[in-house]
């Protein structure tokens, strides 16, 4: 009877031992499903991931990107099939022949890890699905403190893993959670998602990867501090071999290609991919200025000319303020570093890469070097030395008060003499250098620092497209990383000399010819109370020549420019200028005809590109059209034209600046860099060579290059280092050199300027291959009659 008794007790206990923890879980997975925050359907098709806006080339590549996590979304197919290997080997070997939850895994991981207490050999239980809904949909992260809350709440957290991850295999293929997957984990190195990794580490797309490559990525997912093999190769590299262990193990490779490659090195390309990083950061930032515009407000702009521009902008151009003017579905504005926008641009990545080469190559190797040289003699170092100690000390305290030690001293509440003298203290930092590394390391004090950037020259190029206006290069500076004032579209300089081209467009205009002469002589004019003649730029021996209009232009003569704005006057000139496209502030006074006009480069190559597009002025264009991230277009753009001068008028003009290059201050082009083949353009170089410019053209491209330091105290002294032939066009020439060379892209040395219908070929003022400018021989006809 007791037997019987103490039976029933025990078949009792084992039914309440084993029905318990199935009442819990069911009541908890009743909880779960009820109650707790599960993502609805709606969210599963559109999980909130920080996805980077892509900035995209016309030839499909990525630039660069906006992003807080620097994450790109690709495609299954986008992926290299071993890559898909290496990941199922190594995190869920089962993946295709589970629903969401692998009951055998987490079998294993029960008997092994909770019975036998072997958590190292047990693995884990969460399939690839699993860890998914993990990272798309973080975990709650709140803290209780009843008895046994830990226990239940983790029981609560893998319940809804689950059941997400059932969610997730009934709404997706496998293929998209395999790419999913990948497009959400952390690689390490500010790496968000396969394809941010494979760049970071390899410089190539996920597509690209070879088996090692893939295994050694795949492997870090699982820590990615730990297995970096930056910091950690030999660790990396046995974590790499585990994963091709896992690989043949299972059939994706054989024992043998494990072994041979388990033996090789890693080989790298690594290149942090944060926001100084990638082609075009310059023109990275140019888009996001212009796309995050506000509506111009007149007090905001001390000139009613740029308020004017930007106005028109506004009404007219739908890329100008576009984030404002185009708000998602919900009514809220996109956001740029989150929300997966693909922009397409105008830009050829190989162009891009040729201009950022062609700014390194001259200003480090060439022009740098020979400006540090002539440093060296200044006591007023890198200021001139007629430079005022107070206008020093001015400039050097404007930069402390712009740099983020002296904003965030500020803030926190730190007295002005106390920052002072911070910044007289010499501590270790990184600067940049024109050296293989890009920076150097070294002990100053933060002044002192100051000083050294401003002895930097800066640059910016662009290039552009005649006919179409499409931007195909940008660079605003020579290191976006450490110098991220945008020369290119920011700043105005003094333009000097390559202005003239527009002053002679008006006399071409208005029916004069390049042959036309014009005696040499200095040209005054009453200014107010004063008379103002501009130095001659002319050898003694040319003065009182009878010369001609092209020579005027070939030896960039300040004289005749004189007489040409003696015969129209500075308002003629203004409206040519603004027809070809010039809308900064312009003084309507004669210094103007020698360049006395600040005005951006952006400006200047546009306008010079109205005479490649023979007379229509374009706009440069930059963006092809804006993709949301699941490839919907949203918005398309097209260039904005309209006629500024004759096509007859523009021919004109390229002739006189194929003077320039074959005879004039530009003829360096032809001795060091093109040789053969249409070239036309203009030097430019302002007063005490604080400004040096070049803007050239070939049939199918135009660029301009501008060259100078931060402040305009800080300039050459000479004219031969200082002048534009000197600081601009060899990066003009470098550039344009590469693009010639390069079959790929199109550019044939033996095409000339197109010439308009009717007008004949020779355009030479005394029928030889120069021109003399003595006025003994009668000049060509321009028509045909």
């Amino acid at each position: 009877m007791g037997a019987k008794k103490n039976k029933k007790k025990i078949i009792k206990w084992l039914w309440i031992i084993m029905m318990v923890p199935l009442g819990l879980f069911l009541l908890t997975l009743l909880y779960v499903v009820l109650f707790a925050s599960i993502p609805s359907f709606e969210e599963l098709e559109n999980p909130k991931s920080n996805l980077a806006t892509e900035i995209i080339s016309e030839d499909g590549i990525v630039l660069s990107t906006f992003h807080i996590e620097n994450r790109s979304y690709v495609r299954f197919d986008e992926l290299a099939p071993t890559l898909v290997d290496a990941v199922v080997a190594t995190e869920d070997v089962r993946f295709y022949r589970h629903s969401g939850i692998d009951f055998k895994s987490l079998a294993r991981v029960g008997v092994k890890s909770i019975l036998l207490g072997n958590t190292r050999s047990g693995g884990g239980g969460s399939t690839l699905t699993q860890q998914l809904a993990k990272s798309l949909f973080p975990r709650d992260t709140t803290v209780y403190s009843f008895p046994g809350a830990k226990q239940i709440h983790f029981g609560v957290i893998k319940l809804k893993e689950w059941v997400t991850a059932v969610k997730l295999e009934r709404n997706y293929t496998k293929e998209e959670l395999l790419s999913m997957y990948l497009n959400s984990v952390f690689f390490g190195s500010n790496a968000y998602g396969i394809r941010a990794a494979s760049f970071t580490f390899f410089a190539k797309y996920p597509a690209q990867l070879n088996t090692e490559e893939a295994a050694l990525l795949v492997g870090m997912v699982n820590k990615p501090s730990r297995f970096n093999p930056v910091n950690n190769p030999e660790e990396s590299k046995k974590r790499r071999n585990h994963v091709l262990s896992q690989m043949s193990k299972y059939g994706f490779i054989s024992k043998e290609e494990k072994d041979s490659l388990s033996l090789l090195d890693i080989n790298l390309s690594y290149s942090t991919q944060d926001h100084n990083a990638g082609l075009g950061p310059y023109f990275r930032d140019m888009l996001r200025r212009v796309m995050s515009a506000r509506e111009p407000e007149r007090s905001r702009y001390p000139y009613i000319e740029d308020y004017r521009v930007d106005s028109l902008s506004w009404a007219d151009n739908p890329f100008y303020g576009w984030l404002r003017k185009n708000p998602k579905s919900n009514g809220t504005m996109y956001d740029l570093d989150r929300d997966g926008l693909k922009i397409f641009t105008t830009i050829n990545s190989t162009m891009q890469r040729y201009a950022e080469e062609a700014v390194a190559e001259h200003l480090g190797q060439d022009l740098q070097p020979a400006f540090n040289r002539e440093l060296r003699g200044k006591r007023n170092r890198p200021f001139s030395d007629d430079v005022p100690l107070s206008t020093r000390e001015n400039l050097v305290r404007q930069a402390q008060q712009r740099s983020d030690r002296y904003r965030n001293m500020k803030a926190a509440g730190v007295g002005t003499t106390e920052i002072e003298k911070s910044f007289q203290e010499k501590c270790r930092m990184r600067v940049f250098a024109w050296n293989k590394n890009g920076y150097c390391d070294t002990i100053m004090s933060p002044n002192d620092s100051i000083l050294y950037y401003k002895s930097f020259l800066r640059a910016s190029i662009m290039a552009l497209e005649p006919n179409t206006g499409a931007v195909r290069a940008y660079v605003g500076g020579p290191n976006y990383r450490y110098f991220k004032y945008d020369n290119a579209s920011q700043s105005k300089r003094q333009v000097g000399s390559i202005i003239k081209p527009f002053l002679y467009t008006l006399a071409m205009n208005e029916g004069f010819t390049p042959c036309d002469r014009v005696v040499n002589v200095p040209v005054s004019f009453e200014v107010g109370n004063n008379v103002w003649t501009p130095a001659s730029t002319d050898k003694p021996e040319w003065i009182g020549q009878t010369v001609t209009l092209k020579w005027g232009l070939t030896k960039s003569s300040n004289n005749i420019s004189a007489y040409l704005m003696k015969e129209f006057g500075p308002r003629a000139m203004i409206e040519m200028c603004r027809k070809l496209g010039i809308s900064s502030w312009l003084d309507p006074v004669p210094p103007l005809c020698v360049g006395s006009a600040d005005i951006s480069l952006v400006e200047m190559a546009g306008a010079f590109n109205t005479f490649s597009s023979k007379g229509v002025f374009i706009e440069p264009f930059m963006v092809l059209r804006i993709e949301d991230k699941t490839g919907h277009v949203i918005s398309s753009f097209t260039p904005r034209k309209r006629e500024a001068i004759s096509e007859q008028t523009a021919y004109l003009m390229i002739n006189l600046m194929e003077g320039v290059v074959n005879e004039g201050t530009a003829a360096r082009i032809r001795s060091l860099y093109l040789r053969t083949g249409a070239v036309a353009g203009k030097t430019g170089t302002t007063n005490d060579q604080i400004d040096g410019w070049f803007i050239g053209m070939v049939p199918k491209l135009t660029a301009a290059v501008w060259v100078g330091a931060e402040d305009r105290q800080v300039h050459f002294e000479s004219l031969a280092l200082g002048g534009g032939s000197n600081m601009a066009l060899p990066i003009w020439g470098i550039f344009m050199k590469k693009v010639r060379e390069n079959p790929l892209l199109g550019f044939n040395a033996d095409q000339p300027f197109s010439i308009p219908p009717g007008m004949i070929l020779s355009l030479k003022c005394d029928g030889s291959d120069g021109d003399s400018g003595d006025g003994n021989n009668p000049k060509d006809p321009y028509f045909n009659n």
